[in-house]
């Protein structure tokens, strides 16, 4: 089974207490109820970059430029008990968007400082890369999560060789 390609957008700011970093409360559909990064599916004929700047204009209501996209690395969502839910994920952080985020349908933003990340409100593998990804490593992940769709199972990490198909 092909793993469905979606895209996440970190966005990140300097707070009064240090390096911020927008994430949502999810309202609908995959993962409601946990705080997830911004993004979703890449539509046919979408480049990642192209999808993640359209899904944080629909989620949180900021216009961002694929030139100020930074490819961060990507993560290979593995669901042995329901393969269906596979996912390849490519990530992107930036520090540039026009707009103030809003609620939408989907999801509820808010800031959340860098060194204080709500993990125990956010999939349980988000501990394993997103910190690296934030402070510069650029690396290709791969999470198995165990049979209860859960816990994580296994995380693999190589360094990332962007080969361009970010874009």
């Amino acid at each position: 089974m092909t793993a469905a390609h979606v895209t996440l957008c970190f966005l990140l700011r300097d707070g009064n207490a240090g390096q911020e970093v927008l994430l949502g409360r999810k309202k609908t559909g995959f993962g409601t109820g946990k705080v997830v990064g911004v993004g979703g599916h890449v539509e046919a004929g979408e480049t990642a970059a192209q999808a993640v700047c359209r899904e944080v204009h629909e989620e949180i209501f900021v216009h961002v430029e694929e030139e100020d996209l930074i490819p961060a690395g990507t993560v290979d969502f593995v669901f042995p008990a329901k393969p269906e839910w596979n996912m390849f994920t490519t990530v992107y952080l930036t520090g540039q968007w026009t707009g103030e985020p809003a609620e939408s349908d989907e999801i509820a933003p808010q800031w959340y400082r860098v060194d204080g990340l709500p993990v125990e409100q956010m999939w349980a593998d988000a501990e394993h890369w997103l910190p690296a990804m934030i402070s510069g490593q650029r690396i290709a992940v791969e999470v198995v999560l165990a049979h209860d769709n859960e816990s994580v199972a296994e995380v693999h990490t190589a360094e990332w060789l962007d080969s361009g198909a970010a874009r």
